[in-house]
């Protein structure tokens, strides 16, 4: 529905605080039977309490409330004056003589046409100066309440604490992920033995990487003899009796983990044989045969040397 100029001003005004009772009234009641004009003045309730939150509350000294009696009563006595003579009417003239008949009639008459015009005049400039009233009062709310807004705006780019809790602003939060290189794995130390027989051209290469502990067997000169087979043995003080670390396959290089089992030192100070067993290896996990080939290991490539 579409409100008048007068309308919007009242709820504006009756939002603000500054209508008198009759006034009031007036609002409270429309608000009553109109729906839409008790949520255009719920409206401007709502645009008003900004300024509650920016103000904060201010006791007046009690001279202020002397001085508000003061002018009320001086404002009285100096209206009172202009009131009576609207109120009370002149008195008629007194009647002409009979010699002129015609005069005292055309008087009479237009005495209270001059008063109702008076009287309209008032009326008009009263209605007027309450429009005028109206109107400087939503301007100057309108001017305060953007204002108001300018601030909490600026307060909320530059200084954010200072504002109440909801009207802080929300703290933008912005996840950057940064990719690294991955560092470069330190080099393992390398260690080789050569298994061969008295000292002649080696048979096997042992070659182990100190990080895994795998190990890897690299045939150079040795062939099994038909339903054969060659075993690598660890053979340390450490144990009771040799461990078997599985049969040398028919291929040039043969690769195994099984060292994991066991501790570095044990490692490094063990010794490597190998022995000839029946095909697949020995049955019961114990050699069968005195090593043919036997060395021990010896570091070739120290840990995080390039290579």
């Amino acid at each position: 529905m579409a409100y008048s100029e007068d309308h919007i001003a009242l709820a504006a005004e009756y939002a603000l605080g500054t209508l008198d009772a009759d006034e009031r009234a007036q609002v409270e009641t429309m608000m009553a039977v109109d729906t839409e004009y008790s949520a255009l003045v719920h409206a401007w309730e709502l645009r008003l309490g900004v300024l509650n939150q920016m103000v904060g509350s201010v006791e007046p000294r009690p001279v202020v409330w002397e001085n508000i009696k003061a002018a009320i009563g001086h404002s009285t006595e100096a209206k009172a004056p202009l009131v009576l003579p609207q109120a009370e009417q002149p008195a008629p003239p007194p009647p002409e003589p009979a010699a002129e008949p015609v005069v005292a009639p055309v008087v009479a008459q237009a005495a209270p046409a001059v008063q109702d015009n008076t009287i309209a005049d008032h009326a008009n400039v009263i209605q007027l100066a309450g429009r005028a009233r109206r109107w400087r009062s939503v301007a100057s709310v309108a001017t305060a309440l953007a204002a108001a807004l300018v601030g909490m705006l600026a307060v909320q780019v530059y200084r954010p604490e200072l504002l109440p809790d909801g009207l802080r602003p929300k703290p933008r939060i912005q996840i950057v992920e940064v990719k690294t290189p991955a560092p470069s794995p330190v080099p393992s130390a390398q260690y080789v033995a050569l298994l061969q027989r008295d000292a002649g051209s080696p048979a096997f290469i042992l070659t182990v990487d100190a990080a895994t502990k795998n190990f890897t067997v690299r045939k150079v000169g040795a062939d099994a003899e038909p339903g054969k087979s060659f075993e690598l043995w660890l053979i340390s003080d450490k144990l009771p009796q040799p461990r078997s670390l599985g049969v040398i396959g028919g291929s040039d290089f043969t690769a195994r983990p099984v060292l994991a089992d066991y501790d570095a030192g044990m490692i490094n100070s063990a010794l490597f044989a190998v022995t000839v067993e029946q095909a697949g290896g020995s049955p019961d996990g114990k050699p069968h045969s005195a090593p043919v080939f036997t060395g021990k290991l010896i570091e070739t490539v120290p840990a995080g040397a390039p290579r």
